[in-house]
């Protein structure tokens, strides 16, 4: 997993490690860290959101505030009328599993809204520490007020920690240097980074955004099978780095849209993250020889960690062979998310793996993309460690062969 936190100096200033590398690195270490942070709320909201779902029935979402916010469980509510299309529709449930749905699903929501504001406020924290998160959170705030989404929360989080480290580096008075990391540099910061946005970046990052919604809303077929072909290479390429956290961040920054085709995102991406580690399982345990004790023994925790959907599971078998691993792990990634896209499978639930099924439609789509998906990296895998034992097997004989030639 990415690093989660930043150290601070003794001010509340820039972090303490942000000395080593240049920008760009400390940037994509932010971004990193954003995201770490992020994914607790994802995690929550999602799994409240889908929970909320399984209790109160499909429609909850429609009516999930009023419920929650007018009703008890001591006035539990009868069905409740809502809006699709212009035509008014009942809702499936009603009683005590309709309002436990509603507050479920409302909890969900509520914490799925501050995804953005996380991202961009951690962001700015682990470029400049403490006085980087107010106008991070700020600034996320006001990207998903004019509709800019994580895209203006990435922008406005990078900025936040910028100018907020580079007011910190300022050396002022003795009697203001306490105020500047608790006053000044936020104040400042958070007016700068809310002013950019709302007078020049928000409306073209707003237009970015609505054209990527309506990019995915509209995608179908091909395009669609594509789009999941990408997402699982992108899952399966440094399991858990930076390019495996682009692809889950493109998923669950979609859900709060709550679409089809955001649910078809997360569910590829998911399913795809499953594969490396239950490939790495199964290769284990159909070909034992080729693998070390130590392996063998992570290939049984493998089961579990790839059935949770923790691609770090393989990361031990990467590092110790990544040029047989990573592609073969790539292969069956892309497989899966083609394979997820093709049979329209959506996934309202961010993380959990087939711990959430109960979240995820149609079940048997699933399932039968991330079997396919093991079952390609599983083969590659073990084709090519065979391979190479064979040759390591050719070369040691012909080696003992030239020695007792020449003795």
């Amino acid at each position: 997993m990415a690093k989660t936190g930043s150290g601070e100096d003794s001010s509340g200033g820039v972090p303490s490690g942000g000395s080593q590398g240049g920008w760009s690195k400390r940037i994509q270490q932010a971004v990193m860290t954003g995201v770490s942070y992020m994914i607790p709320f994802v995690a929550a909201g999602g799994l409240l959101t889908a929970l909320g779902f399984l209790v109160g029935g499909y429609d909850v979402s429609f009516v999930a505030s009023n419920v929650a916010t007018k009703f008890s469980l001591w006035n539990l509510p009868d069905a409740q009328t809502y809006q699709q299309n212009g035509i008014d529709m009942l809702t499936d449930r009603a009683g005590l599993a309709l309002y436990l749905g509603a507050v479920l699903a409302t909890l969900g929501s509520l914490a799925m809204g501050f995804l953005v504001s996380a991202l961009s406020g951690y962001i700015a924290f682990g470029l400049a520490g403490r006085p980087g998160i107010a106008p991070g959170f700020v600034g996320g705030a006001v990207s998903v007020s004019i509709g800019a989404g994580f895209i203006g929360g990435l922008v406005t989080g990078i900025l936040a920690g910028l100018i907020a480290a580079w007011l910190a580096s300022f050396r002022p008075p003795r009697w203001l240097a306490g105020l500047m990391p608790v006053v000044i540099i936020p104040l400042v910061t958070t007016l700068i980074v809310g002013a950019l946005m709302l007078l020049v970046l928000g409306r073209p990052l707003a237009a970015v955004m609505t054209g990527l919604q309506t990019w995915l809303t509209g995608m179908s077929g091909a395009s669609a099978i594509l789009l999941g072909i990408v997402l699982g290479l992108m899952m399966c390429f440094d399991l858990g780095g930076p390019v495996n956290k682009a692809a889950y961040l493109f998923a669950t920054a979609g859900l709060s849209a709550g679409t089809q085709a955001s649910w078809e995102i997360m569910a590829a991406v998911m399913a795809a993250g499953m594969v490396p580690p239950l490939a790495m399982a199964l290769s284990t345990a159909v070909r034992p020889k080729l693998y070390t004790q130590a392996e063998r023994e992570n290939g049984t925790t493998a089961w579990l960690l790839g059935a949770a959907f923790i691609s770090e599971g393989a990361i031990p078998f990467a590092a110790a062979d990544p040029l047989r691993v990573i592609p073969s792990m790539m292969a069956g990634g892309a497989v899966t998310g083609a394979l997820s896209m093709a049979f329209g499978v959506g996934s309202k639930a961010p993380h959990g793996g087939i711990f959430v099924l109960f979240a995820i439609d149609p079940i048997w789509g699933y399932v039968a993309s991330i079997v396919a998906g093991t079952i390609v990296s599983a083969l590659i895998v073990t084709a090519l460690k065979g391979h190479a034992s064979r040759t390591r097997s050719a070369r040691a004989e012909r080696r003992q062969s030239a020695e007792a030639a020449a003795v």
